[in-house]
């Protein structure tokens, strides 16, 4: 008759296996704990009407922060978002004010944000600049650009009736537009990661970036890829946010790259990079929107909103390093 005893090795693998699973689980449970707090302290938590709400409220920084999730993956950063959104809206604002077709209109509003994130692309790949000091250098420059365009005023679409019903509209009267347009900027975003050659490439640039430039990828136009579509995707949210508001406004986005950053981290993507998925960060874009939601609906001052958004944003970094440590 023979004992077998498991061996120390295996019962660590175990464990190290249950810790991992946990911290992967933790947006979602965090998630789901959000949710029956806030429902047990307002009755108009689970209306109907403000769970679309909701939705709609993710849905601007959710686009934001499925485009800067590429960046960071490959261990970048970009804090020009805020910038882009607004200077996004004001293009579409002066393209209106040519009297140009509103598709037109629309599609300078998306290519204002991809030329942004080309400049980025530019300035981290060709000049070498670390990508926090260029980021945060063209935050600062397109949000004065945005001033001087417009003089320091919003742009209204007075000519332009149809423009809000972009994000206005309801999709069989029941589905807020901008929130069909993250699920279908989600599922194309998700194919791209997992399904194609760019995708892995992404992912080996993050892991380790000398390494993948030894095996034969071509580093620089990964990267030039991840900055632009980041830009290409703020320029969307920049118009649905302008359609919501029925106006360009150069002082829109302040933070927003703040919270776009925290839902990616949130999410389970490292800063670190190498690692993170897209529905990881849709679950933290939702834990956002539900925190500031649902601190409204308790009459909580916006003043202390801003401290439980810092607490948030710290906690998120907290746990990207702990994640980093069970590695």
């Amino acid at each position: 008759m023979s004992v077998t005893v498991p061996s120390p090795q295996s019962g660590s693998h175990t464990m190290k296996i249950n810790k991992a699973l946990l911290m992967r689980l933790a947006p979602l449970f965090s998630l789901v704990l959000l949710v029956l707090f806030f429902s047990f302290s307002s009755p108009f938590f689970f209306n109907t009407e403000n769970i679309m709400t909701i939705a709609l409220q993710t849905a601007v920084i959710g686009i934001m922060a499925i485009g800067v999730t590429f960046v960071i993956i490959t261990a970048g950063i970009d804090l020009s978002l805020g910038s882009v959104v607004a200077f996004s809206g004001v293009a579409v604002g002066i393209a209106a004010g040519f009297g140009m077709p509103l598709p037109v209109c629309i599609l300078a509003g998306v290519l204002a944000g991809g030329l942004c994130g080309y400049v980025n692309a530019f300035l981290v790949t060709k000049m070498t600049i670390p990508p926090f000091i260029a980021t945060l250098g063209l935050m600062m420059s397109v949000r004065g650009i945005n001033m001087v365009m417009t003089d320091g005023r919003a742009i209204y679409f007075s000519d332009y009736p149809q423009f809000k019903l972009l994000a206005q509209g309801r999709l069989f009267d029941v589905l807020p537009y901008p929130v069909f347009y993250l699920v279908i900027v989600a599922l194309i975003a998700m194919w791209i990661l997992k399904k194609t050659v760019m995708g892995r490439y992404i992912y080996a640039v993050g892991s380790n970036e000398t390494a993948a430039h030894l095996s034969g990828i071509k580093v620089q136009r990964v990267k030039i890829f991840v900055y632009a579509l980041c830009g290409l995707l703020t320029g969307v949210a920049g118009v649905i946010l302008a359609s919501r508001l029925n106006s360009g406004q150069p002082t829109v986005g302040v933070g927003y790259e703040l919270e776009a950053i925290a839902a990616v981290v949130i999410g389970g993507t490292s800063l670190m990079g190498g690692v993170g998925t897209i529905g990881g960060t849709i679950i933290g874009a939702f834990i956002m929107s539900v925190l500031k939601n649902g601190l409204n609906l308790m009459g909580v001052s916006q003043f202390w909103q801003m401290v439980a958004m810092g607490v948030v944003v710290v906690a998120a970094v907290y746990l990207d390093t702990l994640r980093i440590r069970m590695r």
